[in-house]
């Protein structure tokens, strides 16, 4: 594919990619950046930007894979993750994570809601302790939580939702 066509449809990442001078040093910047707009790091996206940077697709792989904070996979618009460290999970979190995929229709093989909303996860530990059992939505930290508390937060986003999409 031509550059021009090619930057056309990548032009967010165009914008990118010239905001760091095209500079491979600024890789995993770089990646940020992409992944925040497109809440992941979609293949055709990283071999634009393997091209644009003249550095080999595998490079750009290798960072993408490494690094826990990226994923190859969509996610939802709600990122929820679910401490089931050593604090949590004494304190009861696979009831949350019960709770939560019950609420979203997942599983432990389907993460993500089909409308692209939530996307649930347990990460190992997100050092608040001190809050257990705890989740974090996007940035968000919900120390104490509950089952129950935990379905009315999400109740809570989709009436959010709900109102943006009527204010639209």
């Amino acid at each position: 594919m031509p550059k021009a066509i090619m930057f056309r449809k990548f032009q967010k990442v165009g914008e990118i990619l010239e905001s760091y001078d095209y500079d491979p040093c600024h890789l995993i910047a770089i990646l940020q950046k992409v992944q925040d707009d497109y809440r992941y790091l979609p293949e055709e996206v990283l071999l634009y930007i393997a091209e644009m940077l003249k550095i080999p697709p595998a490079r750009i792989y290798g960072v993408a894979t490494f690094y826990s904070h990226f994923t190859l996979q969509p996610k939802g618009k709600y990122l929820i993750r679910l401490c089931d460290g050593t604090a949590c999970h004494v304190k009861r979190s696979t009831g949350i994570l019960e709770k939560l995929r019950e609420k979203l229709g997942l599983s432990e093989a389907k993460i993500t809601t089909d409308d692209m909303i939530f996307t649930v996860e347990t990460v190992s530990c997100l050092g608040a302790c001190g809050l257990a059992p705890v989740l974090v939505v996007n940035q968000d930290i919900h120390g104490a939580m509950t089952p129950e508390k935990a379905a009315a937060l999400v109740d809570t986003l989709i009436a959010e939702e709900e109102k943006n999409a009527r204010a639209a």
